[in-house]
């Protein structure tokens, strides 16, 4: 089949799916492999902790690899401007560097839409619900990628399901929108497009790419998981986040339940970024905040991430020739 969205269209992709930024492990190889799938990835600037060099490096690879074929960069915003932010510095970098489309989240990008556009960056906004797309869309940004409750990361206080973001998206906006959160399987991509969405946003069902830097250790623990075997910690700090459960996530949510007043600081020895980076180089899960939603009920194998996208495009074209035939016995019916 050939699928034709808005998304599809602008970035010249095969499939209407964005291979969405991922903590340190969406480098050149994994965007690499997911724009020869074709889909557009991104590769993750935080993961380089403000080191520049290292960012223009990572996106020069990625270039050389894929020519002039679309790939992005993920820039996780700060939630508050803090001295030495370094924001603006990595949004002149990516355009310097030809890059076209920027993933953006974390806050209100309105400060910095001026000059985004400027640099002539496409501004796609990752928001946790539709009000918060609502405002992104006033603000001027080019689409949005509205990920619900079942993904894996950060999923807003809000935990509105991705079902009903999609729905409640192609009520409410005007510019393209993308849908995530649990998304694994190409029905669900079919669904998307059908309530409005200009595509899908996956995330887990990635992690068990061959061309994922991480420990083949840590892939099969994803594959051996269920969509049971997340856990949410965190909304104490006012930062829910969706992990693989573990001794992390079993002693986070013991301190939170104990100690009321419990802050982020507290949390800080557990929940650091750097503990959850080591598992993805060890293979050792048993400890770290391990991104992970419930697409685990859909990750059974470890494979190339072309085999991956593959699949999900015959589920796909199944669901899709699925709903042609209920349409056609439908109007046969009338």
């Amino acid at each position: 089949m050939t699928w034709d969205t808005a998304l599809t269209r602008q970035f010249d992709l095969r499939l209407p799916i964005v291979a969405g930024g991922l903590q340190w492990l969406a480098d050149a190889p994994y965007v690499t492999a997911a724009t020869e799938a074709g889909v557009l990835g991104f590769v993750t600037a935080a993961s380089f902790q403000g080191d520049m060099d290292a960012l223009r490096s990572e996106i020069r690879k990625t270039r050389s690899a894929v020519g002039d074929r679309a790939f992005g960069v993920n820039v996780s915003m700060l939630p508050k401007l803090v001295p030495g932010e370094q924001t603006e510095d990595i949004f002149r970098l990516i355009a310097d560097e030809g890059i076209t489309v920027i993933e953006t989240s974390g806050r209100n990008p309105e400060p910095y839409m001026p000059l985004l556009k400027d640099l002539g960056l496409t501004v796609i906004h990752k928001v946790p619900a539709v009000r918060y797309a609502v405002k992104a869309q006033s603000v001027g940004v080019d689409m949005v990628a509205i990920v619900g409750a079942e993904c894996g990361g950060h999923p807003g206080m809000d935990m509105i399901g991705s079902f009903v973001n999609a729905a409640m998206a192609g009520r409410d906006l005007d510019i393209p929108f993308l849908i995530g959160g649990g998304v694994g399987h190409g029905s669900q991509m079919v669904a998307a497009l059908a309530m409005g969405a200009a595509g899908v946003v996956m995330g887990t069902r990635l992690l068990v790419a061959e061309e994922l830097t991480a420990h083949v250790a840590y892939k099969q623990a994803l594959v051996d998981a269920t969509e049971r075997d997340t856990a949410l910690t965190m909304a104490s700090v006012r930062n829910t986040i969706r992990t693989l459960a573990n001794d992390t996530t079993r002693e986070v949510a013991r301190m939170e339940a104990e100690s009321p007043d419990v802050t982020i600081q507290d949390l800080l020895p557990l929940v650091s970024g750097q503990i959850g980076r080591k598992a993805y180089q060890t293979g050792d899960v048993s400890r770290g905040m391990l991104s992970a939603g419930h697409a685990l009920g859909l990750t059974d194998r470890i494979e190339p991430m072309a085999a991956i996208i593959d699949r999900i495009e015959a589920e796909a074209s199944q669901a899709f020739a699925g709903l042609s035939q209920t349409a056609a016995h439908a109007k046969a019916a009338q």
